[in-house]
């Protein structure tokens, strides 16, 4: 096939994800298999390579994040249970101050958004929205806006987080490097997409349903706040895996590599043995140490597992989905058609994952796709750096939150505001910290 037929047949791929996805409400797990079929039967993959080329690309993706996403779903449940997030959202509101709550519930977010998916992380810490919105004396939108904001950074730009693993897989780039240069691009992004549009856009107090935080809100959510772990522990614990991985990346970079010790480096700072660590130091720093038995952890960990089958299928899937591009032609195709656009690479990874994102809603599927879409670019242009192509897709999935993203729901109705007035809260301030997101990796793209 020619280019342009294979680009037809990229786009009724993609319609149809879409389609199966928002009008017959499919698990998009299914979608992307029944795209990566017609995929391969429209360009005439041979009949008995199409299911080894989808086993093939399952077992290539899953392979290296099934672990990851395991151990960070224990994580995530341990954080919840033992009840860090509220030590840290209280021991930060009293250090930094009522007047500087915006940015405190962006940082929170931040950090307690690592070990868990954006919407479990967005329902565990709502509750604190209403106590810190009601100390601060202002309206819970102001709050929760740059909470959910920040939610969605680290959902699409910091590993270990599933999407941002999973595309840093698929992009064959450095974890380690992609959590630097992310922390680099999230944190300027959530503070103005976040806290900076919320004292812009959003009144202090707002009208009807965006009162402040009512008694009953924050006194339920103030009774959680007792016998929790310390600060500094729960810090750790939170951010031990990135300091694992962040090392590993530094010393491969100044390090020989024939060294004994960099070999140890190079075990220890795998992304798996990194978050194994994390999980047993969990166990004791948030579990035994606070009188957990081990029966209960054992309880907790099964728990934990319950959530992440549906992201699994949707990672695997959407690994068959980009194996099938490749072995069809499709993807080198569509290389060679961007290869020779006058847009930076980076603009048009951003814009496909931006315009997959509202279409589907899924952050996760539009990085996925996106990231099997542009994968062929980094071999027509052995310049473009890998880590950069996956920050410019996850700040492409950031943006246009809206009607087709479960996120943009939760925060409507935990919130009490309307459709409208979540369209011009949290739709707007997710685009803004989108383009800023894609405006930082450019920058970056000057020096690395």
């Amino acid at each position: 096939m020619g280019t342009g037929p294979l680009m037809l047949v990229l786009l009724i791929a993609i319609a149809i994800v879409i389609l199966l996805i928002v009008t017959v409400k499919m698990h998009a797990s299914m979608a992307l298999l029944i795209a990566a079929l017609f995929v391969a039967f429209v360009t005439r993959i041979p009949l008995g390579k199409i299911t080894d080329t989808i086993e093939n690309g399952v077992g290539s993706t899953l392979g290296f994040l099934t672990l990851i996403i395991g151990f960070g779903a224990i994580l995530g449940k341990l954080l919840e249970i033992s009840g860090g997030a509220q030590r840290l959202a209280s021991t930060m509101l009293h250090t930094f101050g009522k007047q500087h709550a915006t940015v405190i519930m962006a940082f929170l977010g931040l950090i307690c958004g690592i070990p868990v998916f954006v919407e479990v992380g967005f329902v565990l810490l709502v509750p604190l929205v209403f106590v810190v919105a009601k100390e601060a004396g202002i309206s819970r939108v102001k709050v929760g806006i740059p909470l959910a904001t920040a939610l969605m950074v680290v959902h699409c730009i910091l590993p270990p987080h599933p999407a941002a693993t999973a595309i840093a897989g698929t992009l064959h780039a450095d974890i380690g490097m992609v959590i630097l240069l992310g922390l680099c691009v999230a944190i300027p992004s959530l503070l103005i997409g976040g806290p900076l549009y919320a004292h812009v856009a959003i009144p202090p107090r707002m009208k009807g349903s965006n009162a402040v935080a009512s008694e009953k809100e924050a006194t339920c959510a103030e009774n959680s706040d007792q016998d929790l772990p310390g600060f500094g522990i729960t810090l750790i614990t939170i951010l031990l895996p990135l300091l694992i991985m962040i090392v590993r990346t530094i010393c491969e970079r100044t390090l020989p590599a024939d060294l004994t010790v960099m070999q140890w480096i190079n075990v220890i700072g795998n992304p798996i043995t990194a978050l194994l660590i994390s999980v047993l130091f969990a166990y004791f720093s948030l579990g035994l140490s606070r009188g957990m038995n081990l029966s209960k952890l054992q309880s907790l960990t099964d728990g934990s597992f319950a959530p992440i089958g549906g992201i699994l299928l949707i990672i695997g899937a959407g690994g068959a989905f980009n194996a099938v591009l490749t072995a069809s032609g499709v993807a080198p195709g569509l290389a060679k058609a961007l290869a020779g656009m006058p847009v930076s690479p980076l603009i048009l990874a951003w814009f496909i994952a931006l315009v997959l994102h509202f279409a589907v809603g899924s952050a996760t599927v539009a990085m996925i796709s996106a990231a099997g879409i542009v994968l062929p670019m980094l071999s027509a242009d052995p310049s473009l750096s890998p880590e950069l192509l996956a920050l410019a897709i996850g700040a492409g999935a950031i943006g246009l939150t809206h009607v087709t993203d479960s996120l943009f729901w939760m925060v409507k109705e935990y919130l009490h505001i309307t459709v409208p007035e979540a369209l011009k809260t949290l739709t707007v301030g997710t685009t803004i910290t989108s383009v800023v997101a894609l405006g930082m990796t450019m920058l970056l793209s000057l020096i690395v």
